[in-house]
């Protein structure tokens, strides 16, 4: 099954990794793909201590702040080349592709690519696409879309990202 959790609301990763502590409490072996990211987050320190959840960074630190580099495509590039070795290798029954839809929307990855990497997923396994606008090509394969809206905010009262909350 393909799950797609979009829209332009705060609860996307942390829905997928919901869903991994679900399985992983099922018993299922999890990889989550991290694009556009490569910083530490609370949430890292815990997955990273549960053996069923192998979770990896394809992106640097805080570089949506900066310039797009070379580098920052060359490591979204690596991600998909490495989400297609997870695929293959049968060993995890969901995987979850953390803001793929802004690599994809920054084009650091091909939409053709992405499209092929989900044609080519195991029915047996369950693939997770997060992040803000997600193409309708995606949404359209899909077997489950929730657009995540934003109704409200405290970040438009001036309210900071607070550790254990956002980050």
């Amino acid at each position: 099954m393909i799950q797609v959790y979009t829209g332009n609301g705060k609860g996307k990763t942390t829905a997928a990794f919901g869903l991994a502590l679900r399985a992983c409490g099922a018993g299922l072996n999890v990889y989550i793909a991290q694009f556009t990211k490569g910083s530490c987050c609370s949430e890292h320190k815990i997955l990273r201590k549960i053996k069923k959840i192998r979770l990896e960074q394809f992106g640097r630190n805080c570089f949506i702040r900066n310039k797009l580099q070379q580098l920052d495509i060359e490591m979204a590039q690596n991600g998909l080349k490495r989400v297609r070795e997870v695929i293959t290798s049968n060993k995890y029954r969901v995987i979850i592709l953390d803001e793929i839809n802004v690599a994809l929307k920054l084009k650091l990855v091909s939409l053709k690519d992405v499209l092929d990497l989900i044609k080519h997923t195991p029915k047996n396994m369950e693939l997770v696409l997060t992040g803000r606008d997600a193409p309708c090509q995606i949404t359209q394969v899909a077997d489950l879309v929730s657009h995540i809206k934003e109704v409200k905010h405290y970040y438009t009262l001036g309210v900071k990202a607070r550790q254990g909350i956002e980050f």
